[in-house]
C-alpha cells in the first residue's frame, strides 16, 4: 500500500527585519517566533497521533528549520526535494511595493506584462505541476502511513487551486496558507489517473500569530 495522506506544511515566521521579499536567497532563517511555530505544529500532530513514517522539505534555510522539529518528534531523518522549492522571482531583494515600482521603470515593464503567468517569476502553472509530481513521488515513498512535506505558500496554494480546479492566477493578499499551517491531501480511491483532492486544513500556530509579521514571501 502508498500513504494514507500527505501532509504539506508552510515554514514558521522568518527572521526578516528589512521586509524584502526573500525568495531564494540564502541567509533567510526561522525568527524565535519561527521556531515556536514550527515546534506548534508538529507537537499538534504528534499529539494527535498521526502516523507520521517520511518527512521531506524544500532545501532552502526556513523550511529545513521548520522541518527539524518535525525530525525530532517523530525520529525521521529529514529529505531533500528541490520541486518543493520556493519559486523564482525577478524581485528578490527589494521591499513592499516593487511592482508600482516597476511602472517607473521601462526596462522592467516586461517583468509586469502579465500578471497571469506571472511574468516576473516562475510561471503558475510549473509551480503547480512540480508540486504535484513531489506529491505523487511522497505517496508512493512509503508502504503506509503519513507523509510531510514542508514548503513555501505559494507552491502550496498552486496545489490547493490546482485541486479545486480553480485559476493558478490570484490575489496574493488572499492565499488562505498562514505561517506553519497544514493542508492535506489524498488520493482519491479508484481512479486511474492517480488524482489527489485537499481534505483537510490546520492551523495549529494561530495562537502564536498575533505578533508575526508575515512578509517577504513570494
Amino acid at each position: 500500500m502508498p500513504a494514507s495522506r500527505i501532509h504539506l506544511v508552510r515554514h514558521g515566521e522568518v527572521h526578516n527585519p528589512d521586509r524584502v521579499l526573500y525568495g531564494r536567497l540564502p541567509g533567510f532563517g526561522l525568527s524565535d517566533l519561527g521556531k515556536q511555530m514550527a515546534l506548534a505544529s508538529a507537537t499538534a500532530w504528534k499529539d494527535a497521533g498521526v502516523d507520521v513514517r517520511r518527512i521531506v522539505a524544500s532545501p532552502l534555510q526556513r523550511t529545513q528549520e521548520s522541518a527539524a522539529p518535525w525530525s525530532e518528534a517523530f525520529g525521521l531523518d529529514v529529505a531533500l526535494d528541490e520541486r518543493l522549492i520556493e519559486p523564482t522571482n525577478r524581485y528578490e531583494g527589494q521591499p513592499p511595493g516593487f511592482t508600482k515600482r516597476s511602472l517607473g521603470r521601462p526596462a522592467e515593464w516586461p517583468w509586469i506584462a502579465n500578471p497571469f503567468r506571472p511574468s516576473w517569476g516562475e510561471p503558475y502553472e510549473s509551480i503547480a505541476n512540480r508540486m504535484l509530481a513531489a506529491i505523487a513521488t511522497a505517496w508512493e515513498s512509503v508502504d503506509d502511513g503519513d507523509v510531510v512535506l514542508v514548503s513555501h505558500q505559494l507552491p502550496i496554494w498552486m496545489v490547493h487551486r490546482r485541486l479545486a480546479g480553480e485559476p493558478l492566477w490570484h490575489d496574493p493578499r488572499k492565499r488562505r496558507c498562514d505561517l506553519s499551517s497544514i493542508t492535506t491531501v489524498e488520493r482519491v480511491p479508484a481512479t486511474s489517473s492517480g488524482r489527489f483532492t485537499e481534505v483537510g486544513y490546520a492551523d495549529p500556530a494561530q495562537s502564536l500569530r498575533a505578533t508575526a509579521i508575515d512578509e517577504g514571501a513570494v
